[in-house]
């Protein structure tokens, strides 16, 4: 989940993407395009437009090629997949089409008229997001693309990465989690294991994946990563970024909220575990081509993370 990044300082713009394909952009919409603005938010070094045509239709445009980072294609294909098959009742965009000439994919999507959510949250519009996370998880089970890896599967990897911390152990690492390294392990180990359950996940869910319009309906964006899981994963993950921008009590929420106060206490423990492990891990190495600052935002994770994880397993 190396998508987990900040804010691209590099975007590439409408206007310098190839010729070819704008052209086929502009087929799938089926008229030019007239207007096109950059937007500031999101994590890739592509193309993110909000473009009009000339008939007025308007959409959501993002492209990237190896150039701009090699696995943005991969990940655009995965977001095409999943978006095409997404239910209408769905709280996200609609796919309009997809062009991919094996090196350049680009995605149209229809456009949401919203912006993100302000950060540090404001707690009109976490209640609103937490109440369309509620939604989404009860219209979402059963999945309805079987065909998606499980969320232990997705992130098998990324929730062992206190494994290679212990491994190799870098030199800054929090002197609480140098000297709770086996528990932390064996806490993710588990944490990993509990990810079980039949609602589609989006996986990914923070405030730059959401968008609020002016009459607070919430649309959840960017669905590469998603996976079958419990019905509480999403709402989990959210809390993440609502700890890292501060301002509201996440064991709080966690206790109040349906999904999660029904939710075994061990497993969202196991899971916060294993999410500090992989930004532990992770932020250590070099930062991916075209997203320069990714490791220092995955390190900042990791810093709220691990207090909290000492709180929760009473260290």
């Amino acid at each position: 989940m190396d998508g987990m990044a900040v804010r691209a300082k590099n975007r590439l713009r409408w206007a310098q993407l190839p010729d070819d394909v704008r052209s086929a952009v502009e087929q799938i919409l089926g008229d030019r395009v007239v207007e096109a603005v950059s937007q500031p938010g999101g994590y890739s070094p592509g193309t993110a437009d909000r473009v009009r045509t000339a008939n007025g239709t308007r959409a959501f445009v993002k492209a990237a090629s190896p150039a701009q980072n090699p696995d943005t294609p991969v990940i655009h294909r995965a977001e095409a997949r999943i978006t095409a098959a997404l239910p209408a009742y769905a709280p996200a965009p609609r796919l309009l089409g997809c062009h991919d000439d094996g090196y350049w994919v680009a995605l149209v999507l229809t456009d949401v008229d919203g912006r993100h959510p302000v950060t540090p949250w404001r707690g009109d519009e976490l209640n609103a997001v937490l109440a369309a996370l509620e939604t989404m998880s009860a219209v979402l089970t059963p999945t309805p693309q079987p065909q998606v890896p499980s969320a232990a599967d997705r992130l098998a990897e990324d929730l062992t990465g206190w494994r290679r911390v212990a491994a190799d152990p870098p030199p800054d690492l929090a002197p609480w989690a140098r000297a709770h390294l086996d528990e932390l392990c064996a806490v993710a180990d588990r944490g990993l294991a509990a990810l079980t359950g039949d609602t589609l996940c989006h996986l990914d869910v923070r405030a730059d994946n959401l968008l609020v319009d002016a009459a607070g309906r919430v649309t959840v964006v960017d669905w590469p990563w998603a996976a079958r899981g419990p019905a509480w994963l999403d709402t989990a993950m959210l809390l993440l970024d609502v700890r890292l921008h501060g301002g509201h009590d996440t064991e709080a929420l966690l206790r109040r909220l349906p999904l999660t106060a029904d939710a075994d206490p061990d497993a969202l423990t196991g899971l916060y575990a294993g999410m500090a492990g992989f930004f532990t891990d992770i932020a250590r190495r070099p930062p991916p081509p075209g997203i320069p600052t990714v490791r220092a935002f995955q390190q900042a994770q990791a810093d709220v993370l691990l207090p909290w994880l000492a709180q929760r397993l009473g260290a």
